[in-house]
């Protein structure tokens, strides 16, 4: 047995949730003004807040391009997705209902989501630059092997992210604004881009 399949577990993805299940989540949370993991700060609510109606508008308007939904649909044998993610994350907000909208396209994925400070085990073995950052997306096949990861961000948001990192004084608010504009302009174009690459293989 590999790393993978050890620590994909019934025990360790007990507290897996549909995508259905993670956006009554959020939306109960952010009705209390809370959000998920262990930071209950009036700013990760207010992310989460955002975050939420974030997904429910792409939920609404995402279009899948004819590539990757033909890609998709071609897959002719078990799959399980697993999504590493927080309702403070923007980064989750803007891809995951992409990744939820592929999985409807084909019965042989099972999409799941995880929170990733209730799943450590997982989240240390699919670091980026070693820090735990989300989302994170891993396709296994039916015997448990892994067919492809991707995350966080996709290649141009994550040349924002390390702008950002070697000139923090700019401050957190305004790069996430800036962050979040480039999600909206971009249209999730990038992230199905990406996602055709990773699913090929």
């Amino acid at each position: 047995m590999n790393t993978v399949e050890k620590i994909f577990t019934k025990e360790n993805i007990k507290k897996a949730y549909t995508y259905e299940e993670y956006l009554e989540l959020i939306a109960d949370l952010v009705d209390k003004k809370q959000t998920t993991g262990p930071n209950q700060s009036e700013d990760y609510a207010a992310y989460t807040r955002l975050n939420l109606i974030r997904m429910q508008r792409l939920d609404k308007t995402v279009e899948i391009g004819n590539e990757l939904t033909e890609l998709v649909k071609e897959i002719k044998s078990p799959q399980r997705w697993y999504v590493l993610l927080e309702g403070w994350c923007g980064d989750a907000a803007q891809s995951v209902p992409v990744i939820a909208k592929l999985a409807t396209l084909n019965d042989h994925i099972e999409l799941h989501l995880l929170l990733r400070d209730e799943h450590p085990v997982i989240m240390d073995q699919y670091l980026t630059n070693g820090g735990r950052s989300i989302p994170k997306l891993i396709g296994l096949d039916e015997n448990g092997e892994e067919l492809f990861v991707w995350g966080p961000r996709p290649a141009e948001a994550q040349a924002l992210y390390d702008e950002f990192k070697l000139n923090p004084e700019r401050g957190f608010v305004k790069f996430a604004e800036e962050l979040q504009l480039w999600y909206s302009k971009n249209k999730t174009v990038a992230i199905q881009k990406e996602l055709i690459s990773v699913i090929k293989g």
